[in-house]
């Protein structure tokens, strides 16, 4: 059968505004998310995990069809840890790679950077894994994090010192805006709690020798008894070596950031600390999620260790693709953030996100692990 030219120019004026009014990034076959991640050319160890999880849930993703038939596919730049790399990346990967949406970033200065151009942009942006307050406060009606924030974490590891005696507080933190913001969270959170915040340590990424050597002088001379800290997670270990050199006695412990490589590279001098944690146990089966994290990542990346770093991001990953079927089988950046907005909530097995209008949460599970003497981490 053959089609009279007016039939034919019909169906190609059809073909060509569909695709005309097709988002970026989306195609019959594939959804291109872009991705900004602190890798520094695989030497960050956590990056590494964290992309090892995203790759393990994406791949069996797509293995089973991917969205409404479409591939997820990931373009990724490193941001080498530098902010305004991570914003030059976010704003190549929307303007000269078209892509759909921004994803998945590590670290609170990098996850800042790229909140502040997929705002400029009109992008959203899901999956922060930084737990900055930026992300949140004020709200963010385009940045969708799946983790819980620092200021949670801060919490529960004071709440636990304050049961164990301890009401002298000293905090490790950027010498940023963004560390700036973790401090008034930290005041905050000794004042409700009855403890005092005696000293404030901030450092610059260049801290040199004698300046971390000067930080453990300064924990001792105002004699506190706990120091958390927020991030910089080689920092930390340095000044964790350096108070042990001079005979300080404080105890030390952290967020999840980093914990495993600190714990790792501490050795016994990581025995006993506590770090607070925003996903279960990745070494236990107690939850949905961990058992089905275990078995994914063990047929797909056969050999690797389970860890906190892919644990979250198998877990990120989950929330992007449930985040992309709730846009509908004709995604646009739009009906992606109605979708989240009308569903209120994403189930991750067991775990529950939550984003409302006006409050995009995420998980708020915050849960403490201690480094017993054989470096594991003990819930």
């Amino acid at each position: 059968m053959t089609l009279s030219f007016p039939r034919l120019l019909a169906g190609c004026l059809v073909l060509c505004t569909h695709w005309a009014l097709a988002a970026d990034g989306v195609s019959a076959r594939q959804v291109l998310i872009g991705q900004n991640i602190t890798l520094q050319g695989g030497k960050n160890d956590y990056g590494k995990a964290v992309q090892d999880g995203i790759q393990t849930y994406l791949q069996a993703v797509n293995a089973r069809g991917g969205v409404n038939g479409r591939q997820v596919v990931l373009q990724t730049l490193d941001d080498d840890n530098q902010s305004t790399k991570a914003e030059a990346n976010a704003r190549q990967l929307v303007g000269q790679d078209k892509v759909f949406i921004l994803f998945g970033s590590i670290e609170g200065g990098p996850s800042t950077a790229v909140m502040k151009a997929a705002v400029d942009l009109n992008v959203p942006f899901f999956g922060p894994i930084a737990g900055s307050p930026t992300l949140r406060r004020p709200h963010q009606p385009l940045v969708f994090p799946v983790r819980t924030e620092h200021r949670e974490e801060f919490r529960a590891l004071l709440d636990y010192a304050k049961k164990t005696g301890t009401t002298r507080v000293a905090f490790v933190r950027s010498d940023s805006e963004t560390g700036l913001q973790h401090l008034e969270n930290v005041r905050l959170l000794c004042r409700d709690l009855g403890m005092e915040l005696v000293a404030d340590l901030p450092f610059k990424s260049d801290v040199s020798d004698v300046q971390i050597g000067q930080m453990a002088q300064r924990i001792a001379a105002t004699n506190a008894q706990v120091v958390i800290n927020h991030g910089g997670a080689g920092v930390y270990e340095r000044l964790i070596r350096q108070a042990r050199k001079q005979g300080v006695r404080a105890t030390f412990s952290g967020v999840n950031s980093g914990s495993t490589q600190l714990a790792k590279n501490l050795g016994e001098l990581a025995h006993g600390m506590v770090f607070s944690q925003v996903v279960p146990s990745p070494w236990e089966r107690k939850t949905g999620i961990t058992r089905e994290y275990q078995e994914e990542f063990a047929r797909l990346k056969p050999g690797q260790e389970f860890s906190y770093g892919s644990l979250e991001g198998y877990l990120t990953a989950k929330a992007l693709i449930a985040a992309l079927r709730l846009a509908g089988n004709e995604p646009t950046r739009d009906s992606f953030v109605r979708g989240l907005h009308n569903a209120g909530s994403i189930d991750l097995n067991g775990l529950r996100a939550s984003y409302l209008p006006g409050s995009h949460t995420g998980l708020t599970l915050v849960d403490l692990a201690i480094v017993t003497r054989d470096g594991k981490f003990r819930h």
